[in-house]
């Protein structure tokens, strides 16, 4: 199945049934469902898991314990890359991505169902490492896949708009899980949240994904892929692309390890180095952070459409060059105890990483080709999340126990942001290429070229 290159300009004749919305929908749906049942983790580590699972380690102790349990998931994300990936590049998109939910809503259930430490002794953290590990499979194969699903059905001149749907999974999975928690801190005293509350949002998990299963079911196989289907294939996808492709998914992963460290220092440990060193009511705290969460997401969609005429790479180097200079700010805000200034501090962090965000769901399928998409874009992705998202909050929960306050943990975002931008400088910009005939990075015509050079598509 070809796809032409003159069809679905504006996505209306795209997709199974229902055009491009169906597909928008369902890459939108399940994302959010995922990164719901992962940020439930980072809040219930922060607030209560050191106390459930590891008591006997004092507060500081139990906290670190808790983030590095934490922290396993972003070492799985990578594996679940390759897993998910090689299915995903030889058998479809559709299918590996209803898997993926799967295994996510059925691990984070079971977390809600898990005795503490009380009960099972030692056997409830080890539970709890499995479990977490099963989650970070489960998203490693969800990004890449969600992405190509709206990468490869949209129409070149519109990819980034339509990613921006999926970009926005992320910060509507946030805002439903610190609205959940914040309404059971509200309504519960502490003990009931500690002794069982907590556990609701993880259990609700499995409601969530009956509704992204049944959207996700209800959709065809991408147009792109089913065209190379006939095309050669190599070996295991994950070789090829580390052969040949080594560079781009180092760079990649430089890039986006700044926009993760963002979020979850300012997320999760702000959490924890809020109600735990400052004092800070955890329901304030909360509340701040769900305030600050749709100006992150504004900024997702405009920078995601504002990519596709200004270029991705532009687009990022810009927000992540002031997202590097606003994380020396955002610390010292918090410290002040002022409402106002520590939503400032928060929500300037949040618009700029939307914009760091908002063009990624459709640069990262951009710089790789149709074989090896779905393993080099998920592979990329997440090797970010290991360096800016596992890492981050451990550095600093050690950072501030050494020199009693936060102001360092700003210092080293602003140094993991040049860092950052550095990488970006090194990749090419991709706005505008054809997945379907185009050189993967490189602008359409450009890949034609290429394409008649080497005797045929890069598919």
């Amino acid at each position: 199945m070809a796809i032409d290159a003159a069809s679905g300009r504006d996505g209306s004749d795209l997709g199974a049934g229902g055009g491009l919305g169906r597909v928008a929908a369902a890459a939108f749906v399940g994302t959010a469902i995922e990164f719901y049942d992962f940020f439930l983790y980072g809040m219930a580590a922060a607030l209560v898991f050191g106390h459930v699972y590891f008591p006997a380690l004092g507060t500081a102790g139990a906290l670190l314990a808790a983030l590095s349990v934490y922290a396993v998931a972003f070492v799985a994300r990578p594996v679940g890359a390759v897993v998910f990936g090689h299915f995903g590049d030889r058998v479809g998109r559709k299918a590996v991505l209803v898997a993926s939910l799967l295994l996510m809503g059925l691990c984070t259930a079971a977390v809600g169902m898990l005795p503490g430490y009380a009960q099972w002794g030692i056997w409830s953290p080890i539970a709890l490492v499995l479990l977490r590990f099963g989650q970070g499979l489960g998203l490693g194969g969800e990004w890449g896949g969600a992405a190509l699903l709206l990468a490869e059905y949209a129409p070149p001149g519109r990819r980034g708009r339509y990613a921006g749907y999926l970009q926005l999974g992320p910060a509507a999975g946030s805002v439903l899980a610190t609205t959940v928690f914040l309404a059971l801190s509200a309504g519960l005293t502490g003990a009931d949240f500690t002794g069982w509350g907590w556990r609701v949002p993880f259990l609700g998990s499995l409601i969530l994904v009956g509704v992204g299963l049944f959207v996700r079911l209800r959709i065809a196989e991408t147009p792109v892929f089913a065209a190379a289907e006939s095309a050669p294939r190599g070996g295991a996808p994950v070789l090829e692309v580390l052969r040949g492709h080594w560079r781009t998914v180092l760079l990649g992963g430089g890039m986006l390890s700044f926009g993760y460290a963002l979020f979850y220092l300012t997320n999760t440990y702000a959490l924890a180095y809020a109600t735990t060193d400052l004092g800070v009511d955890r329901t304030r705290m909360l509340t701040l952070q769900l305030l600050a969460v749709p100006l992150g997401a504004l900024a997702v969609w405009c920078s995601a459409g504002g990519s596709d005429r200004w270029g991705r790479r532009r687009t990022v180097l810009v927000a992540g060059a002031l997202a590097a200079g606003w994380s020396l700010l955002v610390f010292p805000l918090l410290e002040t105890l002022r409402s106002g200034l520590m939503l400032l501090g928060l929500a300037g962090a949040s618009l700029l990483l939307g914009v760091i965000l908002g063009p990624v769901g459709a640069y990262l399928p951009e710089l790789f080709p149709t074989r090896v998409r779905y393993t080099g874009a998920a592979l990329t992705y997440n090797l970010g999340g290991v360096v800016g998202g596992a890492t981050a909050p451990l550095l600093a929960t050690r950072l501030t126990a050494e020199y009693g306050t936060a102001t360092p943990v700003g210092w080293y975002l602003a140094g993991l942001g040049v860092v950052s931008l550095l990488c970006l400088r090194a990749l090419p910009e991709t706005g505008g290429c054809d997945l379907t005939r185009g050189q993967a990075g490189l602008p359409a015509a450009a890949g034609r070229r290429a394409a008649a050079v080497s005797g045929g598509p890069a598919v």
